[in-house]
């Protein structure tokens, strides 16, 4: 796979290339047609891989061979030639003026959208607020008991220094641990670029269940686990993939929270998906999603929540894609929804 500096550079030797075959045909042609008016192709295929100075630069060049040429032709009228031309440089500065004000456009909305992108983030992880306090909270009641157990046995006399050390240790265990949740959440709500790293999908599975139960807990949502054994690694975006089976999870307690009566589970699931994939499945028993919703349920902003923002399904959508993989959504036979999504492997490593 091509890095994008070398795509860039083929891109412009590609670029020079064309507009040398230009200025070739306009030089040694006598059509009375402003045949530097083709160069305007060269300059909006190019747009969107050049900086705005580049882009000039390429235009100054375009506009110096159609100079070039005008002064090397001995064809044709000087007349017509002169207006051609003029009608040439005329065409290009206002191609790459409108190419520049497309670009800022461009770059513009693409920032809009990372700003909506963390807004969704923010609105996603402040449903998850209980949940946080609740895992957070755990281990810094655990390091007080430690603590406190810890001067117990200092104040013995004589001091028992190795059950003190073993309840420090406790402590340092508990701190580590309420350290990596705020670590992961805050990975989270900062929206930092793709970072794909090798890893194993069971265990972070597993944190999401941990960070989600209280929320289980409250709701009385039963877990079904059918985690397969022997996967080999993924390779995507942890935190990115962990937001996703995040959503999900909170959307299916959610679809189950409003169920009077019957069964509340919630199941998660891994299996070996297709060719160099692992497949994850998230599936709940509650009202099952609308009969209409199979081609929207995926799309920005469309939402059967009095107050969701649309969004969530939205990004992860273009989170697992973004990650090499696609995801889909059904209605199960025996009532609730399915969600599922499949990532690619460590490469190599899908035997």
């Amino acid at each position: 796979m091509r890095s994008p500096s070398s795509r860039l550079s083929l891109s412009i030797a590609i670029a020079l290339a064309i507009m040398a075959a230009i200025f070739i045909a306009d030089t040694s042609t006598d059509y009375a047609v402003a045949a530097a008016g083709f160069y305007t192709v060269v300059i909006l295929a190019v747009a969107h891989r050049l900086s705005a100075r580049q882009l000039v630069l390429l235009a100054s060049a375009c506009i110096g061979l159609t100079i070039l040429s005008f002064a090397l032709t001995g064809f044709g009228s000087y007349r017509v030639g002169l207006i051609n031309s003029a009608i040439g440089i005329v065409t290009i500065v206002v191609t790459t003026y409108l190419a520049l004000k497309m670009e800022a456009a461009r770059a513009t909305a693409q920032e809009a959208q990372a700003q909506l992108l963390r807004v969704a983030r923010a609105s996603t992880l402040g449903e998850l607020t209980a949940c946080i306090a609740h895992e957070v909270n755990q281990p810094l009641a655990a390091i007080v008991t430690s603590g406190n157990a810890c001067q117990r046995w200092l104040a013995q006399a004589p001091p028992n220094v190795d059950k003190a050390q073993q309840a420090v240790e406790r402590m340092l265990g508990d701190a580590q641990r309420a350290s990596e949740v705020i670590v992961r959440i805050r990975g989270m709500t900062r929206g930092q670029s793709l970072q794909p790293q090798a890893f194993a999908i069971n265990p972070a599975i597993e944190e999401i269940l941990s960070l989600s139960r209280a929320e289980l807990e409250r709701h009385q949502v039963d877990i079904a686990l059918d985690l397969a054994d022997d996967l080999p690694p993924v390779f995507a975006d942890r935190v990115q993939v962990q937001q996703v089976l995040g959503n999900l999870v909170l959307n299916a307690v959610e679809a189950m929270s409003g169920l009077p009566d019957g069964p509340r589970t919630l199941g998660l699931a891994t299996a070996r998906g297709a060719a160099g994939h692992v497949l994850v499945s998230v599936s709940d028993t509650g009202g099952g999603l609308p009969s209409a919703a199979a081609d929207q349920i995926f799309e920005a902003f469309w939402t059967t929540k009095a107050d969701g923002l649309g969004l969530g399904l939205s990004i992860s959508r273009s989170i697992i894609e973004a990650n090499g993989g696609r995801i889909q959504a059904r209605n199960q036979a025996e009532g609730g929804a399915l969600f599922q999504f499949e990532l690619p492997v460590v490469p190599g490593a899908s035997a």
